[in-house]
C-alpha cells in the first residue's frame, strides 16, 4: 500500500535512488555493491562541471564490499562517477581502512571513526552504512545453515534485531520457545 495522497500541492525538486546487489563468488566469498544517485528536477551552475542539467546525477558513487561468512570486510572498492566538487573522488582511497572490519554489532560507529567527517565522503558513508542490510539478505542462505547448526540454549542471531523478531512476539514463540519471554 503506496503513502497517502499529499494534503497539499508541493513541487518535486530532488530524488535519490538507492540500488544494492548481493553476489555469492565463486571463491566463497561475497560481493554486495551498493549504488547512490541524486539528482535534481531544475538544472543548474557548478563550479566544476560548468552546469548540471535537470536529471543528470548530481551524485552517482558506487562501493562493492567483498565479505566472507562472517561478514568480515576482505575488500572495498569505492567510486565516484558524479560529484558536485573536483575534489570528491580524492577520498575514495580512505575507504580501505574498512579492511577487516565486521559488519554486526557496532558497525555504524565503526564505520564513523574511520570515515566520519573530512575523513571520508557523507554520501559514501551513508551508502556504506545502508549496505549492511542488504548483505544480511544476501548471505541469508549461510546464515539460515548456520542458524539450523546452532548449538541448544545458544541465543538465535535475529532474536531481538526487530519488532518482527521480539523475544515477546509470536515468531519467537514459534521458531524459539526456549527464548520466548512474552505471554503465554
Amino acid at each position: 500500500m503506496p503513502l497517502s495522497a499529499p494534503a497539499v500541492d508541493r513541487e518535486h525538486l530532488h530524488k535519490r535512488t538507492y540500488d544494492f546487489g548481493g553476489y555469492r563468488r565463486s571463491d566463497g566469498l561475497w560481493d554486495i555493491e551498493g549504488r547512490i544517485i541524486d539528482t535534481k528536477t531544475y538544472g543548474f551552475p557548478n563550479d566544476h562541471r560548468g552546469y548540471v542539467k535537470a536529471g543528470e546525477p548530481v551524485h552517482d558513487m558506487w562501493i562493492r564490499l567483498t565479505l566472507d561468512e562472517d561478514f568480515v570486510i576482505q575488500a572495498i572498492e569505492a567510486v565516484t562517477d558524479h560529484g558536485p566538487f573536483a575534489v570528491c573522488p580524492a577520498i575514495t582511497p580512505n575507504f580501505q581502512r574498512m579492511i577487516g572490519v565486521r559488519i554486526g554489532p557496532g558497525w555504524r560507529k565503526e564505520v564513523r571513526s574511520r570515515l566520519g567527517g573530512i575523513e571520508g565522503c557523507t554520501h559514501l558513508v551513508e551508502l556504506l552504512l545502508a549496505m549492511a542490510t542488504p548483505a544480511y539478505q544476501a548471505m541469508f542462505p549461510v546464515r539460515s545453515k548456520k542458524e539450523s547448526s546452532r548449538p541448544p540454549g545458544k541465543k538465535p542471531a535475529l532474536l531481538n534485531s526487530c519488532h518482527a523478531f521480539s523475544e515477546k512476539g509470536a515468531f519467537a514463540k514459534k521458531a524459539w520457545p526456549e527464548f520466548y519471554t512474552g505471554e503465554t
